[in-house]
């Protein structure tokens, strides 16, 4: 059984009940179905209703005595030691490398960031919340546990787990300083591994601003609305500004590092008022490009 022990910090004279209390920290309407139904709420060691007011440093106990809805998954042990950007008794936030796959696709693969992660966890187990592409570099959050994933997935619903990326971009057309791409994502009809701009995608939002630039390349920094699959390096390629070695998407791509990378994450900590934001340097590759290149700082209202 998984077990969470939390004092209660009032914010801002807030008045909630249990049941609004739960809804709050975004667990599904099933699980506390079940927390009622079994009793599995304690207030300071007790059981209350649900519509009981809960109080500043009331001390609340949950116990998730029920099945998780993670399919629990096993991956094989990998090799490669894990870049720990940070770490608690709930989240494994790591950065991952360019070119290795997040999740592997098969369970006889032992070569993604998961596998790797599974050794460093072992005994214990990473659940997924959410991926990055493959080439592309940085940070991704692992849940220790798997009664965690869905109050993730509910923040990444809510956008109170947001990711922000760097990208450098060829200047093949001119890109406003700062903007919005509004263009819907789905699959390219002529290639199963890309997407394409369409009218029967889903809707996809990328904000942009760009930090330093040349003549010929830009630094941008891009925060995602939504989470489509390559939603960042469609997006810039539809407006003449791939990024630098897409192999899909560049048609100037070297064999070299793709130079996108997930620099910052910031989610609710479970069961908190808390928001936690993790940021590591510029990739290497990104870096060095710049400075070679030259790239200008930009100045923007921002």
């Amino acid at each position: 059984m998984y077990q969470r022990n939390i004092t209660y910090h009032q914010q801002n004279n807030e008045v909630l009940t249990i049941r609004q209390l739960l809804k709050k920290w975004l667990i599904p309407k099933k699980w506390q179905h079940y927390f009622r139904q079994d009793q599995l709420v304690l207030i300071n060691g007790k059981y209350h209703p649900f519509n009981t007011i809960v109080h500043d440093q009331d001390q609340i106990t949950l116990n998730f005595d029920f099945p998780p809805r993670t399919t629990d998954q096993t991956y094989l042990p990998g090799k490669n030691p894990i870049d720990v950007a940070y770490e608690d008794d709930e989240v494994l936030i790591v950065n991952k490398p360019a070119n290795i796959k997040t999740h592997p696709n098969l369970p006889t693969e032992n070569d993604s960031l998961f596998n790797d992660v599974q050794t460093y966890l072992s005994p214990d187990k990473p659940y997924m919340v959410h991926r990055i592409d493959m080439m592309t570099s940085g940070l991704v959050l692992i849940a220790k546990s798997p009664y965690l994933v869905p109050i993730f997935n509910r923040q990444l619903t809510q956008k109170t787990l947001q990711r922000t990326y760097l990208a450098v971009v060829r200047l093949n057309q001119d890109l406003p300083n700062s903007g919005q791409i509004n263009a819907p994502i789905g699959k390219d009809p002529t290639d199963k591994r890309k997407r394409c701009i369409t009218e029967k995608g889903l809707p996809a939002l990328t904000d942009y601003y760009i930090l330093r630039k040349n003549k010929k390349f830009a630094l941008l920094k891009v925060t995602l609305q939504t989470g489509r699959t390559h939603q960042i390096r469609v997006h810039l390629a539809s407006k003449g500004t791939p990024i630098i070695n897409d192999p899909l998407y560049d048609e100037k791509a070297t064999n070299n590092q793709m130079l996108l990378n997930a620099n910052e994450l910031t989610y609710q900590k479970p069961f908190t008022n808390q928001q936690k934001t993790t940021k590591i340097p510029p990739d290497p590759a990104i870096k060095k490009f710049v400075e070679e290149n030259d790239l200008k700082k930009v100045n923007l209202d921002k």
